[in-house]
This record gives C-alpha cells, sequence and structure tokens, in this order.
C-alpha cells in the first residue's frame, strides 16, 4: 500500500515513446513541474498530451515542446505559447480543441469509466460540425480536420456527442498526499487535476507535503488513493508565476488629507 518512491525519475522512468499522458494544471497553477522535468530528462519522445493548455514558452509542458517530444495535444487553450504555434502551423504538432468544460467531462468520463456523452456545447459550431484543422503540412496547408461529430435532440435542444479520454499514464501535483495515495489539492490547483488523475491508467503524484495514513481526513480527500499509483515528493520548490505585473504603490499622503469620507471608501 506505500506508494512513495524515492524520486520523480523514478517515477516516470517506465513512460515510453508514444505514450498518451494526462497532464494535471491551469496555466501554471497545479502543473506538476517536476514530474515534467524529470520526462525530459528520461527522454521519452512522440508523447500525446492531455491538458487545459499546452504550457508556455519554456515552462511547464513547454519544455517538453521545445525539445520535441510532443506530437500531439489535445487542449482548450494554446494560446500564449509561440513555440506551439510555430509546431502546429508547420506540420510538426497535431492540436485537438476541445472546449473547457467539455475536455474536463471528457477526462472525468474517462476516469468513471462512461464511453461518451452528449453535451449542448458546441452545437452550431465547427465544434459540432467538423472542420478545425488538426494538423498542417510543411507548407502551411492544411492535411487533416477534425471529423464531424454526432448530434441528436432531447427535449427539443440539440446536443453532440463527445467521447471520453483516458490515458495511458496521468501526472498531477498536489499540496498534500499520503503513502496510500490520498490527495489534496490547493483552491485553484484543485482544477483538472483530479480528473488527469483519474483519467490515468497508471497515475503518478508529485505532493509538497506526504503525511501518514490517517493524516487526511477522508472528507478531505480531493482524489482517491484508488486512482493514484505512485507517490513521489517534491517539496514546495518549484513554482511558477506566468505572467507578473506590477503596479506602484500608492501614496497614503493624499489619503490622509483626503479626510475620513475618502479614507473610508478608499478602504472599502
Amino acid at each position: 500500500m506505500d506508494k512513495v518512491v524515492g524520486s520523480a525519475a523514478e517515477a516516470v522512468a517506465d513512460i515510453p515513446d508514444g505514450a498518451m499522458l494526462a497532464v494535471g494544471g491551469f496555466g501554471l497553477c497545479g502543473v506538476p513541474v517536476a514530474l515534467i522535468d524529470a520526462l525530459l530528462e528520461q527522454g521519452a519522445s512522440g508523447l500525446t498530451t492531455i491538458s487545459n493548455n499546452c504550457g508556455v514558452d519554456d515552462q511547464a509542458l513547454g519544455v517538453l515542446l521545445y525539445a520535441g517530444r510532443i506530437t500531439r495535444t489535445i487542449s482548450s487553450f494554446v494560446g500564449g505559447n509561440k513555440e506551439l504555434a510555430r509546431l502546429y502551423l508547420s506540420g510538426e504538432l497535431s492540436v485537438e480543441l476541445t472546449p473547457q468544460g467539455t475536455l474536463a467531462e471528457r477526462l472525468r468520463a474517462g476516469g468513471t469509466g462512461i464511453p461518451a456523452f452528449y453535451t449542448p456545447t458546441g452545437v452550431g459550431t465547427m465544434v459540432a460540425d467538423g472542420g478545425i484543422p488538426v494538423r498542417y503540412g510543411a507548407e502551411g496547408n492544411v492535411v487533416e480536420t477534425s471529423a464531424p461529430k454526432e448530434i441528436r435532440e432531447f427535449d427539443g435542444r440539440q446536443y453532440v456527442l463527445e467521447t471520453a479520454l483516458s490515458a495511458d499514464f496521468g501526472l498531477v501535483r498536489a499540496a498534500v498526499g499520503d503513502r496510500h495515495g490520498n490527495l489534496v489539492f490547493h483552491e485553484s490547483a484543485r482544477n483538472f487535476n483530479p480528473l488527469a488523475g483519474m483519467a490515468g491508467r497508471v497515475t503518478i503524484a508529485e505532493v509538497e507535503e506526504l503525511v501518514e495514513p490517517g493524516g487526511i481526513r477522508p472528507e478531505d480527500v480531493h482524489l482517491p488513493g484508488v486512482f493514484v499509483d505512485r507517490v513521489v515528493v517534491v517539496g514546495p520548490e518549484g513554482k511558477r508565476i506566468e505572467k507578473r505585473t506590477t503596479r506602484p504603490r500608492p501614496s497614503a499622503a493624499p489619503l490622509a488629507a483626503a479626510g475620513e469620507e475618502a479614507t473610508v471608501e478608499g478602504v472599502n
């Protein structure tokens, strides 16, 4: 029952070329960066990734993109990554775009054994009708597009059929985990992480803090250990900021001079 392994390198050692990975995180929040960096060193290539976004330039999954290790991605957002755009438009990367909520539900369905489901999202658009460029040729021409999907009417409303997603490996990052693999995610890191963990046939979790079994109350568990196969302790280091914006701190002098009414308005 003890699922703890000694290092991130050991945890990802058996991920082969051509593997499909479900990867948690949103932007750079909750991304399993230690596992991704270990996979970069490990050398697996020809990877397919399922994630909300495929990293940003040279960070998170972006490091695998820059190294040419990812050949296909299933994502809901691919902006903010110049290397992804270059690879996509030059024919070196296939991209399957999926609405964000649909992507989350496809992962959840894969983790619970539901093969497909109907959703109104995308009806009347290229999401349902097909034609979204999936792969470009070297000369910039579209060589593969998304296929049309089944449409069915329920109670007078149209719905599109979406299929479940599962992966060979799930890579997630949690704030707290125990030796049995039960995980707790911190605030907004509880985004795609539980879903990616559910969808992986083998799920690997990097955790900031390891506690003994019983150290997490059952009602606080976000992803039960039944879904998790390996746990590696990485500590709180490695968190990164996607976009840092700052502004000058306002001076307190004008506020004080303006009197009590301005003070209350400014604070509230």
